[in-house]
């Protein structure tokens, strides 16, 4: 079989946004972010959400890591020790509150485990969260829109941008694999066995970020890690096909990456990561360069098929 990657084909399966897939949007958007209401005619009352400063005393010395200011607190969340919200009720703002606790015997710091303490206390607000109204008010304030139904149009013009987008993406990644599938390509084990390591080094950073480790993801996915990393040898090898097949093109194809294309994805990592192109700078050596000429080529590549395919539009 001869490497093909022109004239391959495939279905684009096209999707159109529903009403009702913007209502279910907007609904989340309602659920996600509850309007606020800043209460000044009464007293504190469980379920409220206090602003508040505190410091803590235990033997009349302040301690480490009691202390907090414009700290928010919903009352009865249980969220600090017990006996400490329930001293917050019933109180107004900007009068000072003295809360007596006494600290579990289980407590993770030794030092105060067991003991009586008190934290000097002032509320600076008292907030209600309550549910916005699908009206103008929630457009203006939520959507950035002036109407309602500007909101609406606006949403359902990004959720169909959003689907059309990973629709192209989802064919372009099936073209290239199916061209990969006609590349005489044979896997080196030791390539190979680098590429699984880094895969599951790139699941354990991502674990990480959430406060979690490659053991309590294989207790709650009811696997292990042997059986992980087994699993991950398909992925790798297909990856590995995938950017030999992009090689081979740009050696056929004799594509290049000119210093337009580099600046703008970089402009492009910038905005995502929130980074001016001076602060990029320290992360950009020559690993980094060679992964963003590679990203633009792969691009170049995959337009380049894409534009040569034979294309089916399904709605």
């Amino acid at each position: 079989m001869s490497f093909t990657y022109l004239g391959l084909k495939a279905e684009l399966t096209k999707h159109t946004v529903t009403d009702a897939e913007v209502d279910r949007q907007i609904q989340r958007l309602q659920q996600q972010n509850p309007r606020i209401a800043v209460i000044k005619d009464r007293a504190t009352q469980l379920g409220d959400e206090v602003v508040l400063d505190y410091a803590g005393y235990c033997d009349g010395v302040q301690f480490e890591g009691g202390t907090a200011q414009n700290q928010t607190l919903v009352l009865g969340s249980g969220m600090f020790i017990p006996g400490f919200e329930e001293q917050l009720l019933d109180k107004v703002p900007e009068e000072p509150v003295l809360v007596q606790v006494t600290f579990p015997e289980q407590y993770h710091s030794e030092a105060l485990a067991g003991k009586a303490a008190e934290f000097r206390c002032t509320i600076h607000e008292i907030r209600v969260k309550t549910q916005y109204e699908l009206d103008d008010t929630f457009a203006q304030e939520i959507g950035g829109c002036y109407t309602f139904e500007e909101m609406r149009e606006q949403l359902k013009k990004s959720l169909q941008d959003y689907t059309d987008e990973r629709g192209e993406m989802d064919l372009q990644d099936r073209l290239l694999r199916q061209a990969a599938a006609t590349l005489d390509y044979t896997v080196d084990p030791e390539e190979l066995e680098k590429a699984v390591t880094e895969q599951i080094a790139n699941l354990e950073a991502q674990l990480a970020q959430q406060g979690l480790n490659l053991q309590m993801y294989c207790a709650f996915m009811k696997t292990t890690e042997e059986e992980l990393r087994k699993d991950a040898y398909p992925a790798a090898e297909a990856a590995m096909r995938n950017h030999a097949a992009v090689d081979k093109i740009v050696e056929l194809e004799k594509l290049e990456a000119t210093q337009e294309e580099i600046g703008k994805a970089l402009a492009v990592i910038c905005r995502q990561n929130n980074l001016t192109m001076e602060q990029l700078k320290d992360y950009y050596d020559a690993e980094f360069e060679a992964a963003v000429m590679k990203s633009v080529l792969t691009s170049k590549v995959m337009g380049l098929i894409r534009d040569a395919a034979d294309i089916t539009v399904v709605e």
